[in-house]
């Protein structure tokens, strides 16, 4: 695997990693509703991810990721769609497809 594309992997990690360091063992849908500096802060990673997983894809394209297209137009829509960005949207995308991404990069990175 090319270098590049494994440091893309791992920044993709780090964004995982901080998502669940900025929510802490509560995931609480309340709490990131109400609080702008949580929400942008994960929005912010998510468009780390989406923009790593954009150049992985065109790196290699032969590296399998179940919802690499979706994560890809996730990040497209909270960078130009800023202010249409659903929290319910994110909040579930967090909850229901960030565990599954998190195994698919550490599947690949050893």
């Amino acid at each position: 695997m090319n270098s590049e594309v494994r440091k893309f992997l791992f920044d993709i990690q780090e964004s995982i990693d901080s998502i669940e360091k900025y929510l802490g063992e509560s995931r609480d849908f309340t709490v990131y509703k109400s609080n702008k500096m949580l929400r942008r802060a994960i929005e912010r990673e998510i468009e780390i991810i989406g923009e790593a997983m954009n150049r992985i894809d065109q790196l290699d394209s032969t590296i399998l990721i179940s919802s690499k297209k979706r994560i890809i137009g996730m990040r497209n829509r909270v960078i130009h769609g800023y202010d249409r960005i659903d929290d319910e949207i994110i909040w579930g995308t967090i909850i229901r497809h960030l565990p599954l991404l998190k195994k698919e990069i550490e599947n690949l990175q050893f």
